[in-house]
């Protein structure tokens, strides 16, 4: 018996075709540019927040070891 995982794979060319035929039939024409616009923006702000909070973990890090660093008085 297969794995499940080898059941899944990416979509070849005639699926997406089908799948952006869907697309366009569910959304129609009009509807597709803000749905991609929309698409965009939360893709952009996904990555945005990623920065942020990777560049917060960094910082926190940095400090983390700048008080390691400092000899504690006695």
């Amino acid at each position: 018996m297969l794995p499940s995982i080898f059941l899944i794979s990416m979509p070849g060319g005639s699926e997406w075709l089908l799948i952006f035929l869907a697309i366009v039939l569910l959304f129609g024409g009009k509807k597709i540019p803000e749905l991609m616009r929309g698409i965009g923006k939360g893709v952009r702000e996904f990555n945005s927040a990623k920065t942020g909070l990777q560049q917060e973990l960094e910082e926190g890090m940095k400090e983390g070891e700048a008080k390691k660093e400092i000899p504690a008085k006695k």
